[in-house]
């Protein structure tokens, strides 16, 4: 099977223009977000820019595609008003990805501010429950690094929301959010016990796509910062366990990882590339 490795691009000047950036950086799959992830914003997306985009992911692209949600959703919240408006954009996205072709949305579970983690779950599950997801399209909650009240950090936290909701839901892991609640990947052995952890705990059926990002922070400390492919604190053992894991291997593998010291997404998915054995 094609190795499928991407990273998160821009849909600056339209969305078809995601896929072109998709290739120049030698990606075959991908994430977007289809509005400012900042901001109560609806997708506006004309019908002729999603042909161009089912098109060109058709034509050029292994694919698959995943929607990032805005980062101020909060499907954990106990607060209405932000249930209302985080049901609202999480909505419009699921409907962008029907018209777009693209299999998955990729969203926190948000914090619980106050509720507690099982009032939090709860809440969650409500929440999600309260969504029209389309035939084709799969909710995906990814795991999260754990700070302050935030959910997601543990599998037993993840697990948790899937036992929960009514709505078939998948996972995301975010291997710097997961090196950082705790699960210590920077090893072969490290990986495959985190790995075995989450299938006994989530389920490996529910996984669907991996954040490949290393961590700028120690194990456990709850730090989200991103680092490149193994130059962080998971490091070159750890990164190369992930991408060739036999449970691992066959997932869109999807880089959230910076650009600075002279790298770049281009730069990260040719090391990966490298740690997978091209």
């Amino acid at each position: 099977m094609t190795f499928r490795i991407g990273a998160h691009v821009s849909i600056a000047g339209g969305i078809h223009n995601a896929v072109d950036r998709q290739l120049d950086i030698g990606g075959n799959c991908g994430q977007i977000f289809t509005t400012s992830p900042q901001v109560w914003q609806q997708p506006d997306i004309d019908e002729e820019e999603a042909a161009a985009f089912r098109d060109g992911t058709a034509e050029r692209l292994d694919g698959p595609w995943v929607i990032h949600s805005s980062y101020l959703v909060n499907l954990a919240t106990p607060k209405d008003d932000l249930r209302e408006k985080s049901i609202d954009s999480m909505q419009a996205e699921l409907d962008a990805a029907e018209r777009l072709g693209i299999d998955y949305v990729n969203t926190h579970l948000g914090a619980h501010t106050g509720a507690g983690v099982e009032g939090g779950l709860d809440n969650a599950a409500e929440t999600i429950d309260a969504l029209d997801v389309p035939d084709g399209v799969t909710l995906l909650i990814e795991s999260d690094a754990g700070s302050g009240t935030k959910l997601g950090g543990s599998f037993e936290e993840l697990a948790g929301v899937l036992d929960r909701a009514d709505t078939y839901l998948g996972v995301c892991l975010d291997t710097a959010h997961t090196f950082a609640a705790g699960y210590d990947l920077s090893t072969e052995t490290g990986v495959e016990e985190t790995i075995d952890e989450f299938d006994d705990v989530v389920g490996l059926d529910h996984l669907y796509a991996i954040h490949l990002n290393d961590s700028k922070h120690e194990c456990g400390t709850n730090k989200d910062e991103h680092a490149h492919v193994g130059e962080g604190l998971i490091g070159e053992e750890g990164m190369r366990a992930i991408v060739t894991h036999t449970e691992l291997r066959d997932l869109p593998f999807i880089l959230e990882t910076p650009t600075e010291d002279g790298k770049d997404f281009a730069w990260n998915v040719q090391r990966t590339r490298e740690l997978h054995g091209e």
